[in-house]
């Protein structure tokens, strides 16, 4: 039996990114729009689902206001935990992450579906473009890229459904937009 080089397994499967996931950073980062079950051991008033606002807070009792996007759900308890620290000998927080709302790429222009595109998991560019429909007739192939922030990350799509180089079929995080002009 023939064995497929790496790089079409990546085509095929759309798993290769930049790089593969390192299991020691891969928990989740928290984003706007998600929904949180935030509660302190042995407070049973202190327990409360809450979303996390646009500016990357959350309002809990006690603490206020929290800022959460970006970190996993451990980190955000520990910063509930420091909120609470004036008030409570010794919180106990814990953080439970109820719905992944936030967890969104953008995708527009020349595909089927643009729109938000929710990531269930680690989500790469061949497969944003996918879960898009795919691309029209009319999308400019040469002119693909990302934008996350300020940056603009350009993407080289010949080389990635050829399988000659995958290292633009960048792993996308929460809130990039991948233009398809």
């Amino acid at each position: 039996m023939k064995r497929l080089p790496m790089s079409v397994l990546c085509v095929l499967f759309a798993w290769c990114g930049a790089a593969a996931a390192d299991p020691a950073t891969s928990s989740y980062l928290l984003s706007p729009g998600d929904k949180l079950m935030v509660s302190v051991w042995q407070e049973d008033t202190l327990r409360q689902e809450t979303v996390v606002l646009p500016d990357g807070s959350i309002t809990f009792p006690l603490a206020g206001r929290v800022d959460v996007a970006g970190l996993d759900a451990t980190a955000a308890a520990k910063k509930v935990e420091t909120a609470l620290k004036p008030y409570l000998a010794q919180p106990n927080v814990s953080v439970v992450v109820t719905s992944t709302a936030g967890n969104l790429v953008y995708v527009q222009g020349k595909v089927l579906k643009p729109g938000p595109v929710p990531m269930a998991g680690p989500t790469a560019v061949l497969q944003a473009l996918s879960m898009s429909g795919g691309m029209d007739k009319f999308a400019d192939e040469s002119a693909i890229k990302v934008i996350r922030g300020q940056k603009v990350m350009p993407v080289r799509y010949k080389d990635l459904v050829s399988g000659r180089d995958m290292s633009t079929n960048f792993q996308l995080q929460a809130g990039d937009t991948l233009v398809v002009p």
